[in-house]
């Protein structure tokens, strides 16, 4: 089966700092590297790391970066053939401070905000072949409504990783199969709700990743399924969302029961928090199945 991953292509300036810097503070770097990341490519990455036939759609600058992350890509086995260069126009960067395992992002588009609905049309017919399509926050939400109209009708599983965390239109939770916001991206999109109350209002839709404290869905009958988070050794959170979105919709496509592809998902994302790098600690089919039986 093939996925299709709709999404953001960043490079990422990863700042290691004994913790997360307090409002006005200043404090001493440890480390600096760049990193290949986006969103979207970081899920495709995830993807063809387990072995899955994934396309990366989004754009870059025509630019270093670009072909660096393009080149990247590539050899991760993603399908990069449907990348848009965008002269005039730098390559996504995100800066990202890591400390106490944990981090903060700030997100410069780029190229990403050209992700729109003409980059859509010129992809239309490969993107209509794809099983599973993913999309995020970080390229334009105009673009996510015409992925899911252009969708209607077919038969594509749709995923939604609603990070950055903003309002989503009812268009698209009416058209997507999962949203996957994590614990706090929740209580922004749902702001008048409780996370019990969410899940029980989007049964078997809404997916809430919590870190530690695992991963929650609400079944048919209104009981809430908890899935326990992977032990492990964190060095760095960075992509261990992509890292679970990925895996989840590889999981789909081997036609695992939900409980199974949430629990494979979440032992996926656990493995990759044990590196630096958002796509570095990223693990295949072979070591997660490992660990599974």
């Amino acid at each position: 089966m093939q996925i299709g991953v709709v999404g953001s292509i960043n490079m990422d300036m990863v700042l290691s700092t004994e913790r997360i810097p307090l409002k006005g503070e200043t404090l001493i770097g440890t480390d600096l590297n760049y990193n290949a990341g986006g969103k979207g490519a970081n899920q495709a990455v995830s993807i063809a790391k387990l072995g899955g036939n994934v396309k990366m759609f989004g754009a870059v600058g025509n630019d270093a970066n670009g072909e660096k992350l393009i080149s990247s890509m590539k050899q991760d086995g993603v399908d990069t053939s449907f990348i848009r260069k965008i002269d005039d126009e730098n390559t996504g960067l995100a800066v990202i401070t890591v400390g106490e395992h944990d981090n903060t992002i700030v997100v410069i588009p780029g190229a990403n905000n050209l992700v729109d609905r003409n980059y859509i049309d010129s992809v239309k017919n490969e993107l209509l072949c794809c099983e599973i399509i993913i999309m995020q926050h970080e390229i334009p939400q105009d673009t996510n409504e015409y992925v899911v109209k252009i969708c209607k009708d077919k038969d594509i599983k749709l995923i939604l990783n609603p990070a950055p965390a903003k309002n989503v239109s009812d268009t698209i939770l009416s058209g997507i199969d999962y949203i996957t916001p994590n614990e706090h991206e929740v209580k922004i999109l749902f702001p008048d709700l409780s996370i019990e109350e969410c899940l029980k209002k989007y049964k078997e839709q809404l997916i809430v990743t919590q870190g530690e404290n695992g991963v929650s869905i609400s079944m048919k009958d209104d009981t809430i399924l908890n899935v326990p988070s992977r032990k492990s050794k964190v060095l760095d959170t960075t992509g261990a969302g992509d890292t679970f979105n990925g895996a989840f919709a590889y999981a789909l496509t081997q036609k695992y029961p939900l409980e199974k592809a949430l629990k494979f998902a979440n032992i996926t994302a656990g493995i990759s928090t044990e590196k630096h790098g958002a796509q570095n600690g990223m693990p295949s089919k072979y070591v997660v199945l490992t660990e599974m039986s």
